[in-house]
């Protein structure tokens, strides 16, 4: 019988972890009994080729060098492969480090936890558990389960942290749809309910990624034939369903360049929305270090120093960013965000006059 995958592959991981140094297809096929037998070369390499393609997709790091005399070698280093070993310091101290063999696990490195830093691995796996995303839960799950081999994680479980809570819990299966049309790349439909409105409107979007921040989840996605990305919370969302035609071919590409960690960075609760962006221009009427900070999150106005532009979805969001500077920040347009603003501060003032 021909031996299954994970048979093939377990092989191959063992033949190139034995040795400290780059070797060839031909040695592997010695040592890796399902490329022998009476193939041909051509379908050595192809399974090969395939299997290598596959483990490197779950992050196995096999490199692929070449000789002197331009001789491709494969190598998987031990120190890429498996974890360092991992103790908790004590009084100043590790634990001894355990005893090597001479398929070189000497090279690995022991990582030592200070207490405090193990309380804090242990804190961040249940703040996972509050995100509400199922998978991220099972992945924290699987990584704990994994360092308890090592580590006495359970001491920290039952600490006196306090986990705060979502603000707006988001179902199990809207988060476990929209990741399965992300994987697929098609598009999604579903009820949006807009800030400021009681009823909802029907979307179409290209999902683009999903995102935590400040305590809410948000997917990032373009509306078909379009470049802009808006921001939709899925505390907002309902009935969500992927296109059901053609589920095996994708719906449309992700834009080349665009990298969810950076676009998600450091975005500002009036960047956040699913409305159209309009440039406000403020200015900036002090110099003192809360403005010069807040003056880093615009797009400078070219010959007006004093004014900075910035890209707003929510004006009340950015009109209550702009009250709490008392005044060294004042909008100029557009006159809606002009209006929201005055608005604002009419009504805080009426508030203190009481």
């Amino acid at each position: 019988m021909k031996p299954p995958k994970i048979q093939r592959w377990i092989d191959l991981l063992a033949a190139l972890l034995r040795h400290h140094f780059p070797v060839s297809l031909e040695q592997l096929v010695r040592e890796v009994p399902a490329y022998g037998g009476d193939q041909s070369d051509d379908t050595r390499r192809r399974m090969f080729e395939r299997d290598k393609d596959e483990l490197r997709g779950f992050g196995i790091a096999i490199e692929t060098t070449a000789s002197d005399e331009g001789e491709a070698g494969y190598r998987l280093r031990s120190r890429d492969f498996y974890l360092p070993y991992l103790a908790v310091r004590a009084e100043g101290r590790t634990t001894a480090p355990r005893k090597v063999d001479r398929y070189g696990y000497a090279s690995l490195p022991t990582l030592a936890f200070e207490a405090e830093e193990l309380a804090a691995v242990v804190d961040a796996a249940a703040r996972v558990h509050e995100l509400g995303d199922p998978l991220l839960a099972e992945h924290a799950d699987s990584a704990m389960r994994k360092l308890a081999c090592d580590l006495p994680v359970d001491v920290g479980a039952a600490g006196s942290t306090v986990v705060l809570p979502t603000r707006a819990r988001v179902s199990p299966d809207l988060l476990a749809t929209l990741g399965d049309a992300l994987e697929r790349r098609k598009r999604v439909s579903f009820a949006y309910r807009s800030m400021g409105r009681d009823g909802s409107d029907e979307r179409t979007v290209d999902p683009l990624g999903l995102f935590f921040l400040n305590q809410h989840w948000y997917l990032a996605a373009r509306t078909p034939d379009t470049d802009a990305v808006k921001h939709y919370r899925l505390s907002r969302m309902s009935a969500a369903e992927p296109n059901p035609k053609k589920p095996g071919t994708p719906d449309y590409e992700i834009p080349a360049g665009f990298d969810l960690r950076e676009h998600a960075h450091s975005r500002q609760a009036w960047e956040l929305g699913a409305g159209d962006a309009v440039a406000a221009v403020v200015a900036f009427h002090a110099r003192s270090g809360a403005a010069q900070g807040a003056a880093h999150l615009g797009e400078e106005v070219e010959g007006m120093p004093h004014l900075r532009r910035f890209r707003v979805r929510r004006l009340d969001a950015f009109a209550r960013w702009l009250l709490s500077f008392a005044g060294d920040l004042e909008p100029l347009s557009p006159a809606d965000v002009v209006e929201q603003y005055q608005s604002l501060a009419r009504a805080t003032l009426a508030h203190h006059a009481t």
